[in-house]
């Protein structure tokens, strides 16, 4: 997919911390620091040896810019990188230079300039095994260094990173011309005021930098590494390729979850022990963007950034020889609850879970991703769309102001729900049209453009029919699927139309504390979040706040129906929601309410509240309920509003289930009517096997993709009594 490295483009997961982007040698802090937290002294000290070249002389001058800006400078005082530095040499097992069995070079560099730039140019070099002669016009080395340090201090530190290595020093040696020397390449490094013999002018293999050109002591000795590395290229490549000044950062402090802990003091004045430098080091936050991480439920359950995620599912989609069958990311692309948080947390704002709706789509298209991840939800869909399917316009009236379009999920929850919301409506606004219709997410969730695009144009050619009235939702996804796919819809939410019309929320004994669950389609819908706090103040609740509410609003688990795909995920994210807070949940989404019920968690629906209906310990509707709930819902609506007296939609058949299979049958997603049928099917074809031992009887039977089997005895007072079902992917292919 040509969207997958433009997603990640703007990523700032690999972006330097910002201590790490001030300091002059590049530092890795977020390695170092991991490196102390773990108290591996020896090993930090080796990374910290490497970046600077000269560590006693670092730690001695430099004036810690990484200090101006640590985010703990203002929670509890800036991370002390110097002292952590010196703790690191402190307590290292060797502080002696590694040696390296290099092969020898044969180019030849000149160094002109023994302070601190030259020195740093030579030990890069020598390390690499090349041949490298520095000339000295004084008869010492250090340069300016002796204006800073007493020398047995610097040069105990230059003494001991060169004592692994030769190189040739030529004191009292000056140059005047740069043709008189014969080198490979010349580093100039002559400090401040000194000479650089036109070096903008001269011919390849001539570098510069140190107080030369400006540079302070600490910028100084890092041009000094970093030309090394320059002349190299050069002496590799015959390329003049100078490098590239690392400057700055892109991470914000926006994107770091800054955790307060006050410094820690050195007790002897002026250096850590061992204790202390591991209590400091545990103190550094090694910023880094971990936003989504922290906050989006999928990018936490599996420890994956946008980046992994996106090469992922590249692989998936676009397989080569070596990726196999391409399955890498099949069930995490379908683990997305699309609930849009990854975006609302990025600093980037990269949508995460958008990509992830693409990559359905595209599986799909291929025929690559498993029907079984969908199936239920979409025969769910067509349930909807079709039995208990109703479109109405009020007795008298040819067109409406108002259409309530309640979602398919409200009804299947509690019938009473739509009933008594419409008989609001009407009550005020005697034209307002009723349309039991799904929105399209399933279609949408399991990538089946063509059924979801089938969908959508039933609920417009409905509405143009209807008069073109304003929609009123009571379901946030409903209305964020209209807002996106028919944006010619205006529509607002029930509860805020019930809050202008004054409704009078009907009184109950067992208000109590509360926290509002926001679902995750309201995360944009700041207007119906406070209307619905303001309902439940009205009826008599104290409200506290969730950590994760308002904008920052989480998927409950229905989102992307990845309980089949994944059903360990979608059990986390259950239980996380559900632990943020010991009260008593308050929500706005039927799908919330029922699955927060399914997991023992207190919680109301709105509409509970406002209309007496329920307490926040009802029981949730099984599969098979919701199903006949819709049906029930087309029943009530039909005789109460329409005086339509005549009709029978519930399903009946004579089928005993325990409570218990029940249980299983719920959780399996396996339809009660399902199991009638195969056990018609058994009866009425004869295939079927006969238990002698248990008396019952077992057989199969196809329903679109999925296989069921059933056991089950003949009852004459019952019809038939179920004992068992389960149901699985394969085809029997009968002979």
């Amino acid at each position: 997919m040509a969207y997958t490295h433009d997603l990640v483009a703007d990523c700032l997961q690999f972006e330097r911390a910002f201590c790490t982007a001030k300091c002059p040698f590049n530092l890795d802090v977020r390695d170092f620091i991991g490196k102390l937290q773990q108290g591996r002294f020896n090993v930090a000290y080796k990374a910290y040896q490497n970046a600077v070249g000269f560590p006693g002389i670092v730690t001695a001058l430099c004036p810690e810019p990484c200090r101006l800006v640590c985010p703990m400078k203002d929670a509890g005082g800036a991370i002390s990188i110097i002292q952590l530095e010196k703790a690191a040499m402190k307590f290292a097992r060797n502080q002696d230079p590694d040696e390296y069995n290099m092969p020898a070079k044969n180019q030849r560099i000149a160094i002109i300039g023994a302070g601190i730039s030259g020195l740093a140019c030579a030990l890069r070099l020598i390390t690499r095994k090349y041949p490298v002669t520095v000339f000295e016009k004084s008869a010492q080395i250090g340069g300016h260094l002796h204006t800073l340090l007493p020398a047995e201090v610097f040069m105990r530190d230059i003494d001991r990173q060169f004592s692994r290595e030769n190189y040739d020093l030529r004191l009292n040696t000056e140059i005047t011309s740069l043709s008189a020397l014969d080198f490979d390449a010349i580093y100039i490094a002559t400090g401040k005021n000194g000479t650089d013999f036109g070096a903008e002018s001269s011919s390849d293999g001539v570098f510069k930098g140190g107080s030369l050109i400006g540079a302070d002591t600490m910028h100084a000795l890092a041009q000094g590494l970093n030309a090394a590395g320059t002349i190299e290229r050069y002496l590799k490549t015959g390329i003049m390729v100078l490098p590239e000044e690392l400057s700055g950062t892109k991470l914000i402090a926006d994107a770091i979850e800054i955790t307060p802990g006050e410094a820690v003091i050195p007790a002897n004045g002026t250096s850590f022990t061992r204790d202390e430098a591991l209590a400091e080091a545990k103190r550094c936050l090694k910023c880094s963007c971990d936003a989504c991480v922290r906050y989006s439920p999928l990018m936490s359950y599996f420890k994956k950034f946008p980046r992994r995620i996106t090469e992922e599912v590249e692989v998936t989609i676009h397989p080569s020889t070596l990726d196999g069958n391409g399955t890498v990311a099949t069930r995490l692309i379908s683990t997305c609850n699309h609930c849009g948080l990854c975006k609302e947390v990025c600093p980037q704002n990269i949508d995460t879970g958008e990509f992830l709706l693409q990559s359905h789509r595209a599986m799909h298209e291929k025929g690559a991703m498993p029907w079984a991840f969908h199936e239920f939800y979409l025969r769910d869909m067509d349930f909807s769309n079709h039995e208990a399917a109703l479109t109405r316009i009020p007795s008298g009236y040819e067109k409406s102001r108002y259409l309530f379009f309640p979602g398919c999920q409200l009804g299947a929850s509690d019938p009473r729900y739509v009933t008594e919301s419409f008989r609001f409506l009407t009550e005020r606004f005697p034209d307002t049209a009723l349309m039991l219709h799904c929105c399209g997410a399933p279609a949408e969730w399991a990538g089946n453009d063509a059924l979801h695009q089938e969908g959508i144009e039933k609920i417009k050619s409905d509405w143009i029919t209807l008069g073109k009235p304003k929609a009123i939702f009571a379901c946030p996804m409903c209305k964020q699927m209209f807002e996106k796919y028919l944006p010619e819809i205006e529509g607002e939410f029930l509860y805020n139309l019930m809050d202008e019309e004054g409704i009078v929320p009907i009184g109950s004994t067992d208000r109590a504390t509360a926290s509002v669950f926001d679902p995750c389609a309201s995360r944009n819908e700041p207007s119906v979040q406070k209307t619905i706090r303001d309902l439940a103040i009205r009826s008599g609740f104290e409200l506290e706040p969730l950590p994760m509410e308002g904008r920052l609003a989480g998927c409950c688990s229905y989102g992307g129906q990845v309980a089949i795909a994944y059903p360990p995920y979608a059990e986390h994210i259950v239980q996380a929601k559900i632990e943020q807070s010991e009260n008593p949940y308050i929500t706005y989404c039927a799908n919330c309410r029922d699955i927060f019920a399914a997991a023992k968690k207190p919680v109301w629906h709105i509409l509970d509240i406002l209309f007496g209906l329920g307490n926040a310990n009802r029981i949730p509707p099984t599969v098979t309920e919701c199903r006949n709930n819709r049906l029930l819902l087309k029943q009530q609506i039909l005789n109460s509003f329409w005086n339509e007296t005549e009709i029978m939609l519930i399903p009946d058949f004579m089928l005993l289930i325990s409570s218990e299979l029940k249980e299983k049958l719920n959780k399996a997603l396996i339809l009660e009517t399902d199991v009638y049928r195969v056990i018609e099917s058994c009866e009425q074809t004869g295939m079927k096997l006969f238990n002698l031992e248990t008396g019952s009887f077992s057989g199969h039977l196809q329903i679109g993709n999925t296989t069921y089997w059933v056991e089950y005895r003949i009852n004459l007072d019952s019809g038939y009594e179920l004992l068992n079902a389960y149901c699985h992917r394969m085809k029997i292919e009968e002979a």
